[in-house]
């Protein structure tokens, strides 16, 4: 029995400066502020954080700004300003996490990089996300999602064997690299409980790239063929894939013998488990073609929604090929209160899109009745000049003067 108010999140009373933009760097921060971290975005005089001028636009304000940047604060900082300057000084004293995106030296050039803030604010976890991180010989190239999915092999391995690369449908590089960062800041944060000292957390997105590779490298190192793409098949599983059905197509993932043989009987050919082709899994893979067309002579007979209560009362992993759409009105993601909407200021029309996925017991999960606000740009400059620019005899650092 629950007997204390559910808290914000487990990172409540972590600060977090977040000099990024676009997606990476505002990804991770995003997950941060989900977990209950104060987040203020430090943005560019104008025009902001970049994505502030993509579309979608919802009452003349970018849904996509939103999505990522909900629940953060926003200031707008002229480094060559004097008052900016002790501004943004007092700010790091009390901040716990630095997050930033550009390019190697930039932050450097402002004079506020790692190095410098090692010595005068040692207890700051400093995170960088860049193309390709902060050593070696591309470090210094711009580094988009794109090139980096094209460097880092993931396009080679997507699509079809006699079509084109294909570019994942997300942004998987800068997914990738936001999540890894965020698991290198909880990781400092956890190491600094102990030691009372900050870190670097160095992020390349084609390091983060080569990590998702999955089995691809080992695959070509133990076998010395480069893998290539194959559909929506797996290269080493089988069947698990899409098949055509009367009305659409369907994914069956029978990953073992087992599977197998449960998968025929709830199509009603138990005769497919008994055929040599099809004995072993490694069988079926080198009879991929064959075993394709044994199923799909079954499949095609009826619609995907009857062979997906079919498969799932046989407890063989399913799922008809959903479009955006059908996700709002998933039962299980409903159920798991998944979606939240987000707006910016206090008027205008709210956006729907998926909250937060980490469910920590004693900590509030998604609020899907109020929106989450998106700061507009510059928003929050007179509430954080009245609290950090305090009298210094009035000022208390959140890290417990750790310096």
């Amino acid at each position: 029995m629950q007997t204390e108010e559910l808290r914000k999140g487990p990172l409540e009373g972590i600060t977090v400066l977040d000099f990024s933009r676009v997606l990476a760097g505002p990804y991770c921060t995003m997950i941060l502020a989900d977990l209950g971290a104060r987040v203020i975005k430090i943005e560019k005089f104008g025009t902001g954080d970049d994505t502030r001028a993509f579309g979608p636009f919802v009452d003349g304000e970018s849904a996509y700004f939103m999505c990522f940047n909900r629940g953060k604060e926003s200031i707008v900082l002229d480094i060559k300003s004097p008052r900016d300057r002790e501004l943004l000084e007092r700010l790091l004293d009390e901040a716990d996490v630095v997050v930033e995106n550009f390019r190697p030296g930039v932050m450097d050039r402002l004079g506020y990089g790692a190095e410098r803030l090692a010595k005068t604010h040692p207890h700051i976890i400093y995170a960088s996300v860049s193309g390709f991180g902060h050593s070696g010989p591309f470090s210094d190239l711009p580094g988009y999602d794109m090139v980096v999915q094209a460097m880092g092999g993931i396009m080679s391995l997507t699509g079809w064997p006699d079509g084109p690369p294909s570019r994942v449908g997300t942004s998987f590089g800068d997914l990738g690299a936001a999540l890894f960062a965020t698991v290198g800041i909880l990781a400092s944060l956890y190491k600094r409980n102990q030691n009372a000292q900050g870190a670097r957390v160095d992020i390349g997105m084609l390091d983060c790239q080569a990590a998702l590779m999955e089995t691809a490298l080992a695959r070509y190192d133990a076998e010395g063929k480069v893998p290539n793409r194959t559909g929506d098949s797996h290269p080493s599983l089988a069947p698990f894939e899409s098949f055509a059905a009367k009305d659409g197509r369907i994914v069956i993932a029978a990953g073992n013998d087992t599977l197998f043989v449960l998968m025929a009987d709830a199509l009603g050919a138990p005769e497919l488990a008994l055929q040599a082709p099809f004995a072993t899994n490694d069988l079926r893979c080198q009879n991929r073609p064959q075993m394709v067309k044994a199923i799909e002579a079954v499949t095609k007979t009826q619609n995907v929604q009857h062979w997906v209560d079919r498969l799932n009362e046989a407890g063989v992993p399913c799922s008809p090929i959903n479009t955006i759409d059908k996700l709002f009105d998933h039962p299980q993601l409903l159920a798991r209160d998944m979606f939240i909407k987000v707006k910016s200021g206090e008027t205008g029309r709210a956006v729907r899109t998926a909250g937060n996925p980490i469910r920590i017991s004693g900590y509030k999960g998604n609020n899907i009745v109020d929106p989450i606000m998106a700061p507009k740009l510059n928003q929050n400059r007179e509430q954080i000049l009245h609290e950090f620019m305090a009298p210094r005899d009035a000022y208390v650092p959140s890290h417990g003067g750790e310096e």
